[in-house]
């Protein structure tokens, strides 16, 4: 268990958060310049809160009212930062060894960094550069990894090359990591637990499937960025047409291409802005999704209205105009249709199941 409690003052804002977390991945989210990375900086011990305490898995590292400020060296956190910040005149084992020499083996195997041992960094993909940084944060034998914005970088090829890795990581490494993201995409393929911070304040904390489906928190993530997660079976696959079938707890809905394996189990992310509603079931639609749900609950904003969605034991999220909700006469109880188009979900948005 994470505990963070820290307040300090800073340019254009008073820091003052306060969560606790449990094993997994904690993405701290939010817009840029929202203290996330100040939050994990003071963790780290790169910087002193003013007042707070900071404890992870029951040791002690930060408590002003006691005066117990764990020195960085003394702390064993990992920290990887935007940048790789890899010895560019090192090679890759060498640069690793930097870090220590902790389960060397596996952290090698499980970033698979074996055949690219020799190189020096100037030889690296962005990607590749960011896996060899963190095989050396993890030999430092670290109680917790911290994780700055490691892909904000990286193009959109080099991120779908690393992502893996990361889902790797989190499922093998048996580490709490706090992971700084703006990208709800990431938050939703990689975190089992979320902290939505908003000007140095945390706004919302908890499940990432249940914060990220939350209508009222629409305005916090951003229209743009909302959406909910699922977690999919899949249940049949058609070559002849290139398709994968899922099965929901709330039905079954097909998406491009091959993901897996029979039997294989993910998680989806489902953007808002690419879920249709209709009171009654639609025919003749190019659209192959369409999924039974009840309305849970309403939120209006500035951009329209968030509609949270029952399907099932998984929650959606749509996104109407208010024209729209007002027409289909809204109302939480109220059972609809939710169409999904398959293409509307990116690859980048299905990841591995926890």
């Amino acid at each position: 268990m994470i505990e963070v409690q820290v307040k300090k003052r800073l340019g254009g804002f008073d820091l003052d958060a306060d969560f606790a977390a449990p094993p997994g991945v904690t993405a701290l989210f939010g817009r840029s310049g929202s203290g996330k990375t100040s939050v994990i900086n003071a963790v780290a011990g790169l910087m002193r809160p003013e007042a707070g305490r900071i404890e992870i898995d029951g040791t002690l590292l930060y408590d002003r009212a006691r005066r117990i400020d764990v020195p960085v060296h003394r702390r064993r956190i990992g920290y990887v930062f935007q940048d790789a910040r890899l010895f560019p005149h090192m090679s890759v084992d060498k640069n690793l060894a930097y870090g220590g020499s902790h389960d060397r083996d596996r952290v090698i195997a499980m970033l698979g960094l074996g055949d690219l041992l020799d190189r020096r960094p100037a030889a690296l993909s962005g990607g590749e550069k960011q896996r060899v940084a963190i095989g050396r944060a993890l030999m430092s034998h670290p109680r917790l990894l911290l994780m700055d914005e490691p892909l904000s970088a990286l193009d959109a090829a080099r991120k779908a090359e690393i992502l893996p890795w990361l889902e790797r990581l989190r499922d093998e490494a048996g580490l709490p990591i706090l992971y700084v993201s703006h990208a709800a995409s990431e938050v939703a393929r990689l975190a089992t637990t979320v902290v939505v911070m908003e000007a140095g304040r945390v706004m919302r904390a908890g499940a990432v499937a249940e914060v990220l489906s939350d209508p009222a928190a629409v305005g916090m993530i951003g229209a743009q960025e909302a959406g909910a997660v699922v977690r999919a079976r899949i249940a049949g696959l058609d070559r002849i047409d290139g398709l994968t079938e899922l099965a929901l707890s709330g039905g079954r809905i097909v998406l491009p291409g091959r993901l897996g394996g029979i039997g294989t189990h993910l998680r989806l992310r489902i953007s808002a802005q690419d879920v249709i509603l209709a009171r009654e079931k639609p025919e003749g639609l190019s659209a192959l999704n369409i999924l039974p749900a009840e309305v849970t609950a309403l939120d209006e904003g500035p951009e329209g209205v968030a509609v949270g969605l029952a399907c099932g034991a998984d929650r959606l999220l749509a996104r109407v105009t208010r024209r729209s909700a007002r027409a289909l006469r809204l109302a939480p109880g109220l059972r609809l249709w939710a169409i999904v188009k398959a293409s509307a979900v990116a690859p980048d948005d299905v990841g591995g199941a926890v």
